[in-house]
């Protein structure tokens, strides 16, 4: 007898989901029985709509390995695309159990270079287009709980290690996924009395936006385990976005190849209260002791 499988009977929206990480993700939850919306805009790596249907072909995919799935082509980070794409999941399925919010693209610049366009372009993709699908989900579960119908509702926003420790050349994209951390912190303490647990991801995968940034580390390797490939974070997502993760909210987990680390964040280093006001000296002098005594910070992504 087979074991029951992890998402059976869930309904499953993965945004971003034609290539990459989100591809890897909308098929790794069908292999487990969801049923699964996925969206995606059909953008280049600037986020220029493309010619082609990368939605369309992503639930063709899992429709034709025995799955379920249905296409939808919104920009999320729209309010009227993101509520569409919540009415999908409904229309189609009737229910809406897992957000996982993939979306986004690169627009890499050092800070003197960045234009104020590139600024606002990723910031919109990737930090609103997580804002407003969680809006709309979150609204839904809500509704849900008051009538009696709690849900076990999980949301799955994609970080990365750029807004946890830094990149050079990406202050933007820096800036949004920090944002997403923030975002999914207010979001699991706001939504957990609804039902709605809400984590974070940081992965490390080769897509179309680290393969060009980190081509050497991204290489796939001629032989052995190919520690890079997107198929690798997904089993984590899922597990994130499936019942059994019943407890874990509001954590950030970095996942990479074989490894999986949770990551503990801001926390309270050395302190002194000298129970006065300081003088810029003193301030200096102090800070500089405090600074003697912490640890070192982790590495710029992307630094020389």
């Amino acid at each position: 007898m087979s074991a029951p499988l992890l998402c059976e009977g869930r309904v499953v929206i993965v945004t971003g989901a034609g290539r990459g990480l989100g591809r890897a993700h909308a098929l790794a939850y069908a292999a487990e029985g969801a049923r699964v919306v996925v969206n995606d805009l059909g953008v280049g790596l600037d986020g220029i709509p493309g010619p082609d249907s990368p939605a369309r072909q992503v639930a063709d995919e899992i429709r034709a390995a025995g799955g379920e799935a249905v296409a939808h082509g919104g920009d999320v980070a729209t309010t009227e695309g993101a509520a569409s794409l919540i009415r999908t999941a409904l229309e189609a399925y009737g229910r809406l159990d897992t957000l996982v919010n993939n979306a986004g693209f690169l627009r890499d610049r050092m800070l003197v270079n960045l234009d104020e366009e590139d600024w606002d372009a990723v910031l919109r993709v990737h930090l609103k287009g997580h804002f407003l699908p969680l809006k709309h989900a979150a609204a839904h579960w809500r509704a849900e709980a008051k009538a009696g119908r709690t849900p076990v509702a999980r949301v799955v926003n994609t970080s990365s290690g750029a807004g946890l420790s830094g990149s050079v050349g990406q202050g933007n994209y820096s800036a949004a996924k920090a944002g997403i951390v923030g975002l999914t912190l207010v979001a699991a303490a706001e939504m957990g009395r609804y039902g709605v647990h809400v984590n974070a991801i940081a992965p490390a995968a080769r897509t179309r936006m680290t393969e060009r940034t980190f081509a050497e580390a991204m290489a796939t390797p001629g032989t052995g385990f190919d520690a890079m490939a997107p198929e690798n974070v997904s089993p984590l997502v899922v597990w994130l976005g499936s019942a059994a993760s019943a407890g874990v909210t509001g954590r950030v987990f970095e996942t990479e190849g074989g490894r999986i680390t949770v990551m503990e964040g801001w926390r309270p280093g050395p302190t002194a209260d000298r129970g006065a006001r300081w003088t810029p000296s003193e301030a200096g002098e102090a800070t500089l002791k405090l600074l003697a005594e912490a640890e070192a910070p982790g590495a710029v992504y992307g630094a020389q």
